[in-house]
């Protein structure tokens, strides 16, 4: 076609259909890539518009709406297209008004469509920006997803094989969106890269909204062969396109009457591996998010200790009158700070959102004074601490907390299934408790959640830790208008406004807030985030995001050498946790003994390993044979300007590798982290097994 509606950039040509506005082909400028190619699979939008809740399935397929008018702009960067009506699969023309909007800047394309729904129906779902066909780049070994979960990165291959993440009764094509509903979009995973060898195309939101935005992908029409999930080798098969979509699903529930401006979302072509996808979005959040600052302890480098004392299944561990011992546990090891669990009645993950000390473990008073001789020994005590959910077994939630509740559009609550503890019947998840993700959306269980933060305070601890901060799975919406908003409002909406709340009702310096996993944008509220990280292959993608804030991962093994390697690579506090967080720190010596070693390597080395900036492995190789080696990497040191790298051998045998950083700057010395000697680099850095190495 010779006349199709062109924008471009720097980075992307996008071509568009003048009969339907649909997206006919995609170009990556630097590179040539034909991220889109076949104008015949061209998308624009898609909508989902129930006609009742008999008759919900009503879709409507952009690709088959006439547009009504396009407005070119007047820089030749922009373009306003409008369809004035629509026809549905089912329900015939609805009078719903579709306004996108498209602006480039030098860098990337922004799609902004605005919803006038003016037919008696609710507009349910809108795919947009949409693409019919995402081919990998030429010459490509493999395209794949790539977008943030749980401090680190979910990857999921899109060619040559396809995983379908959606059980397959349910789709007609193998799909994906993330099997966490939490993570599938927007605001825990405000990004994705659909990432190929050496470029990718991002896409992401562009304005800080908790709006629910969902990453989209699948496979038309199927598997070549499923048995091993293959993609169909040619562009057709059995007489049919072979394709890979990609769509951002809003999902606003737009009412009879509403008009609603979607959050925007960009797509920018890069070249480079997943750090220059995740760069976009770092400069992009950098205009309007800033970290707070953490209480003046947690700057330096330090440890911790998280110890559990008791459960739903009551084995009341530790009376309140004994954790002074604990404390002179830390204090004879230099552990800064001890994160407490199962101190609430009932024990860890019973009788939420109570957070009432457990009487039998000595009640109130008890704790008050344990905290006050732990701090004498110059340790902080943090609170484990949860408000995401109520203990659906409570009578509290029965009678009274079940009115708070988020609820679907059936006026149900939603229900989490809880976790297991201990004796085999429980284990077997007979007894579980199971929790209720509570509507952050309603003022009356914010005012809830003050008094119960308020009682922390009480017993003067000196931070939290809110476990579970950064999901209600499995609620995303919340239907329930009686809590104070309209229905199908985002429940992420305040999760960043509940810390700043309890910022100022604490308004005492010093006080820590620290939560599970925070997703990127709750770092706006939260001094420090603790994860999980024990994978070989974990990505420190939290890390890369932030890298000043305060990221904590477990220790738990009992000569736990690569996960005390992991927390030097990474930039990572060491929380100690013997026998799963039910120990103390002499049960396992080895590992406090390497840890402590590691921790007085960076508080010497602070100017490059815990004051410089982390880079992943940007700026530098290392080599084993001739190979890229994993894991390392790369800290720029801010106070002279120079460079200093983490290396570490997590196997079994030693290695001798080699190492240079891309700027030609020199490398001059090594050492271990159990061996203060510096040697040079002349021989190679021998590394021997389950140690890490640092060169300057």
């Amino acid at each position: 076609m010779d006349d199709w509606i062109t924008l471009e950039n720097q980075t992307l040509r996008l071509d568009f259909d003048p009969r339907t506005g649909a997206l006919a082909r995609v170009t990556a400028r630097q590179t040539g890539w034909p991220v889109l190619d076949r104008p015949n699979l061209g998308l624009s939008f898609r909508l989902l518009v129930p006609l009742s809740e008999e008759r919900r399935s009503n879709p409507v397929y952009g690709e088959k709406q006439a547009l009504t008018s396009f407005e070119p702009g007047a820089d030749g960067r922009s373009a306003r297209f409008t369809w004035d009506g629509v026809i549905s699969e089912n329900g015939g023309r609805l009078d719903v008004r579709l306004i996108l909007d498209v602006t480039l800047d030098d860098c990337q394309a922004v799609f902004c469509m605005t919803v006038e729904n003016n037919s008696p129906y609710v507009v349910e779902n809108v795919y947009c920006p949409c693409l019919g066909d995402v081919q990998r780049p030429p010459g490509s070994a493999w395209l794949k997803t790539f977008y943030y979960n749980y401090g680190s990165a979910s990857e999921q291959p899109l060619w040559p094989v396809y995983r379908n993440l959606r059980g397959y009764y349910g789709v007609d094509y193998p799909t994906q969106f993330d099997p966490s509903s939490a993570a599938a979009g927007a605001p825990m995973t405000p990004f994705i890269l659909l990432l190929g060898e050496g470029q990718g195309i991002y896409a992401g939101v562009c304005r800080p909204s908790p709006e629910l935005v969902a990453w989209h992908t699948e496979l038309r029409p199927g598997y070549g062969s499923s048995i091993d999930s293959r993609v169909p080798t040619g562009r057709q098969i059995a007489g049919k396109e072979v394709a890979t979509r990609f769509a951002a699903v809003h999902v606003p529930y737009i009412r009879p009457g509403e008009t609603r401006t979607l959050t925007p979302v960009a797509l920018e072509a890069f070249q480079g591996g997943w750090q220059a996808g995740a760069d976009i979005y770092k400069r992009w959040r950098s205009t309007w998010m800033r970290l707070p600052e953490p209480p003046e302890w947690a700057r330096e480098p330090h440890a911790w200790q998280q110890i559990h004392i008791n459960s739903p299944e009551d084995e009341l561990r530790l009376p309140f009158s004994e954790l002074v011992r604990i404390g002179e546990d830390c204090a004879r090891h230099g552990v800064k700070a001890i994160q407490l669990v199962g101190w609430n009645d009932g024990g860890q993950d019973q009788g939420n959102p109570s957070h009432d000390p457990d009487p039998r473990l000595g009640g109130f008073e008890a704790l008050k004074d344990a905290i006050r001789r732990v701090q004498a020994l110059g340790v902080k005590v943090i609170l484990f601490s949860k408000f995401t959910w109520a203990d659906r077994a409570t009578e509290r939630f029965r009678s009274n907390l079940v009115r708070l509740a988020v609820k679907d559009p059936y006026g149900d609550y939603y229900h989490y299934g809880g976790y297991q503890y201990q004796t085999a019947t429980q284990l077997l998840d007979i007894n579980t408790k199971r929790l209720i993700p509570m509507c952050f959306l309603s003022e009356e269980y914010l005012r809830v959640c003050a008094e119960e933060f308020q009682k922390i305070l009480d017993l003067g601890a000196d931070g939290i830790l809110f476990d579970e901060c950064q999901h209600h799975s499995p609620a995303l919406l919340c239907f329930d208008e009686s809590h104070g908003h309209r229905p199908g409002a985002p429940v992420y909406a305040n999760d960043r406004l509940l810390i700043q709340n309890f910022s100022r009702q604490a308004a005492r310096p010093g006080f820590l807030f620290a939560g599970e996993a925070c997703y990127d944008w709750e770092m706006e509220a939260y001094h420090l985030a603790y994860f999980r990280s024990e994978n070989k292959r974990h990505i420190p993608l939290s890390r890369y995001l932030l890298p000043d804030a305060l990221y904590m991962t477990a220790v738990t093994g009992f000569n736990d050498r690569n996960m005390i390697n992991q927390c030097l690579l990474y930039r990572y506090v060491i929380s100690y946790e013997p026998y799963n967080f039910k120990g103390r720190l002499d049960d396992f010596p080895e590992t406090i003994a390497y840890g402590k070693q590691m921790d007085a390597l960076r508080r010497e080395l602070r100017d490059y390993f815990w004051d410089g900036e982390f880079r992943d492995t940007i700026g530098a190789v290392v080599l084993n044979e001739g190979q890229i080696h994993h894991p390392y990497s790369v800290f720029f040191n801010r106070a002279d300007g120079r460079f200093g790298l983490v290396i570490a051998n997590y196997e079994d045998q030693p290695v001798r590798l080699e190492a240079r950083l891309e700027n030609g700057q020199p490398l001059a010395r090594f050492r271990l982290v159990d061996d203060p000697a510096w040697r040079g680099l002349a021989g190679g850095i021998a590394i021997p097994p389950q140690s890490a190495a640092v060169v300057i």
